[in-house]
């Protein structure tokens, strides 16, 4: 096969013999994730597509991808920096959303490094982001590393190193699961455990209005493990809510536990851990007849997103944790998938 150009969209595959992740330079997008249910069948439990085309073209509502410079939304695209101004693009009326209108899901990384399969097979994708790009302050190196680190856990490792200039930088992955497998339908039955007591509340363009609210007694609580359909009429179209997470005694080579996903029937279960202060808990509320993987359709709620994240909007609350990194500074921000069954 001919050398593709490193700038040339194309998914990539890795397999250590239990599960199968395919994921591609275009936003270092996960498009295919493969795992065994308690009777070793294999389902693909992420929405998306099956070439890199539609992702191209813009039809994902962010399946899969890493979004940057700034994860979530920034209340009316602007902040204030140093005494400097800042406007980003209005990409989701009447704020920025997941780093503008050509986020980091919308560039082509480089592939720094890539083992397909035997004992931890991974890939590395880099990408650089100019002083400007989007609006942002400062010259920006972004690396994201998928490691299938052991027969059903698969880790990410994002860092970013701010070059020139203190900036915000919090990136998320934004995958949609669906454990039942990508084309089940939705994921109303599916159980979650999220260990966050508190939520930050947001305004009517879903904003986090600076307070932080504990969950107990009301619709967002998942702190005991709970049907997610169980609540979410009384939560207007669905959740799309930061959970502030705990700091449980539970760790995992350094990461805390953040929440715990079933899906009953399969009992295919995934454990997410994470090193960083907050998790968006999406359930798909705008995904509408989506034609994706084996021309399934995806609907309202087709998938989950469990978004780690810094606080939405944080460059503008002094009392979220910041998201700025100072010049010369590392961003590291990890993220561990532990399937089980």
């Amino acid at each position: 096969m001919a050398e593709q150009s490193k700038n040339t969209p194309e998914i990539f595959e890795l397999n250590n013999g239990t599960m199968q992740v395919k994921i591609s330079n275009y936003g270092a997008t996960i498009t295919s994730l493969s795992v065994p249910d308690k009777n070793g069948k294999l389902a693909d439990v992420v929405l998306g597509f099956d070439s890199v085309d539609p992702y191209v073209k813009g039809l994902a509502p962010f399946f899969g991808c890493i979004v940057g410079r700034v994860a979530n939304r920034i209340k009316e695209g602007k902040f204030s920096l140093n005494g400097v101004n800042y406007t980003l693009a209005i990409n989701k009326p009447p704020n920025s959303l997941h780093g503008g209108n050509k986020g980091f899901d919308k560039k082509t990384w480089e592939v720094a490094g890539h083992k397909k399969d035997g004992d931890k097979p991974f890939i590395t994708f880099k990408y650089h982001s100019a002083d400007g790009e989007e609006g942002y302050p400062g010259a920006v190196s972004v690396t994201a590393t998928y490691t299938l680190t052991s027969a059903t856990t698969m880790r990410l490792d994002m860092e970013a190193v701010a070059e020139n200039k203190d900036t915000p930088i919090s990136l998320a992955q934004h995958t949609y699961w669906n454990l039942a497998g990508h084309d089940s339908g939705n994921i109303l039955d599916h159980k979650i455990q999220i260990l966050g007591s508190h939520v930050t509340p947001v305004d009517e363009y879903t904003v986090p209005t600076g307070e932080i609210l504990p969950v107990k007694g009301t619709p967002f609580d998942f702190t005991k493990e709970k049907r997610i359909g169980e609540s979410i009429g009384e939560v207007g179209i669905g959740y799309d809510h930061n959970y502030v997470l705990d700091c449980p005694d539970q760790e995992k080579e350094g990461l805390k536990h953040a929440a715990k996903l079933s899906d009953g029937a399969n009992s295919r279960v995934l454990n997410l851990w994470t090193n960083v202060p907050g998790m968006q808990f999406y359930t798909g509320n705008y995904v509408n007849g989506v034609v994706g993987k084996g021309n399934a359709v995806y609907g309202k709620h087709a998938g989950v997103c469990l978004e780690t994240q810094g606080f939405p909007n944080a460059i503008n609350q002094t009392n979220f944790p910041s998201v700025v990194v100072k010049a010369g500074e590392k961003y590291q921000h990890t993220m561990l998938f532990e399937f089980s069954a």
